[in-house]
């Protein structure tokens, strides 16, 4: 099977598709890693407005999308930047999201839940002190408990705007967590997923950075099931990984380098809270299953091929990667259509949906070669070619 795709010189080759679809069936097996898809939504191109204006989300399809992550074996991470949280998603949207799927999801058996809770209705200019961010908190937390959902502690533009010092955050936390009715996953969310949190914890240094979070986690370790670090640095994430109190898990967020964390080594290993397995869900579910038997050849041989889908659909400007996981979804006959919220569909050009194309064949992530490729000549066709 062949189509025409443009290639970084300007010119055009004749592609080949090479992949064997991964089977979509779950892998039937239980995991020894606790995984969770952090989860896009689907809009509504019909409802949407303007920019300004609250996104329109294709519920329908948002929480089937959901239902099919379960499915796999994965657990959903809800309402978090995945879903264009503050990139398009307002709080009010993101709270009726995480009501919608724990509601439509309850007949799910061992279906797991966590959401993100955030400062976001709070514009950060607006916020002129850490008590403003702790009343924002609590704002969101009270709705998202109220749910039954498990809570992801986001990060906060908000508090990375009127923190001083680290002392700052200690407070904050503590005082949010002191709210918390169960063990919460902490989010420490890079600058290059979000420029808005540069200097988060206090520090631009991250060695500090990572001295003040951990001193979050050690005063509070009762009330953290974890911690999702995204930092697109393994080396770092181990270390820290390391140094975690007895009972308080590692998330990885590496979409870069999820293979090794999650393996782990000799002293431990990640659990999983990504954004790219929204994508490439059957190959995690598989590679998981794969994982928890021993069979590390492989999880080794299902996994490693999607880590270039994922470093392509990550690369920088790493905040606009939401664009190649609804992309992907659109090829896969998961939605009709990829528009996205706040206008993301147009973030990323046609060289770089073209190698989403090529990445995801290579990685056997395209279910349905013949309608993929139907879909991506259309997407050329609206670029004249």
């Amino acid at each position: 099977m062949h189509i025409v795709l443009p290639t970084a010189s300007g010119a055009f080759e004749n592609y080949t598709l090479k992949g064997d679809p991964i089977s979509g069936a779950p892998a039937g097996a239980p995991f020894n890693r606790i995984a969770y898809s952090a989860a896009h939504v689907v809009a509504d191109p019909f409802q949407s407005g303007e920019l300004n204006q609250p996104a329109a989300l294709d519920w329908a399809r948002t929480i089937e999308y959901r239902r099919y992550l379960i499915g796999q074996g994965l657990g959903i991470a809800e309402a978090m930047d995945t879903a264009q949280r503050g990139m398009g998603l307002t709080w009010e949207t993101a709270r009726e999201l995480v009501e919608r799927t724990m509601h439509e999801t309850r007949d799910l058996p061992g279906a797991r839940i966590a959401s993100g809770c955030g400062t976001d209705h709070l514009p950060a200019h607006q916020a002129s002190s850490c008590d403003d961010v702790i009343r924002a908190y609590a704002m969101q937390l009270e709705a998202i408990q109220r749910t039954g959902s498990q809570v992801i502690l986001m990060a906060s533009r908000a508090l990375a705007r009127v923190a001083r010092h680290h002392d700052d955050y200690l407070r904050v936390y503590r005082e949010v967590l002191a709210m918390c009715e169960k063990p919460v996953i902490l989010h420490w969310l890079g600058d290059m997923f979000d420029p808005e949190l540069k200097g988060y914890w206090g520090s631009d240094n991250l060695d500090e950075a990572a001295d003040a979070c951990f001193a979050v986690i050690e005063e509070n370790a009762r009330k953290i099931d974890g911690i999702k670090i995204s930092l697109l640095d393994d080396a770092r994430e181990i270390a820290f990984r390391r140094r975690l109190p007895e009972g308080v898990r590692m998330y990885t967020g590496d979409d870069f380098n999820y293979p090794s964390l999650i393996k782990g080594d000799e002293q431990g290993y990640s659990h999983a809270l990504l954004g790219i397995f929204d994508a490439i869900a059957p190959a995690a579910s598989q590679a998981l299953a794969a994982l928890a038997a021993g069979d590390l050849a492989r999880y080794e041989r299902v996994l490693q091929p999607t880590v270039a889908l994922s470093r392509h659909i990550f690369r920088a400007p790493t905040q606009y990667y939401k664009t190649g996981v609804v992309f992907l979804a659109y090829l896969n006959g998961f939605q009709p259509h990829f528009f996205m919220p706040g206008g993301h569909h147009g973030a990323r050009p046609p060289l770089y949906l073209a190698e989403v194309f090529r990445l995801a064949d290579r990685a056997n992530l395209l279910r349905d070669p013949d309608l993929a490729v139907q879909r991506m000549r259309l997407v050329m066709q609206t670029f004249g070619r």
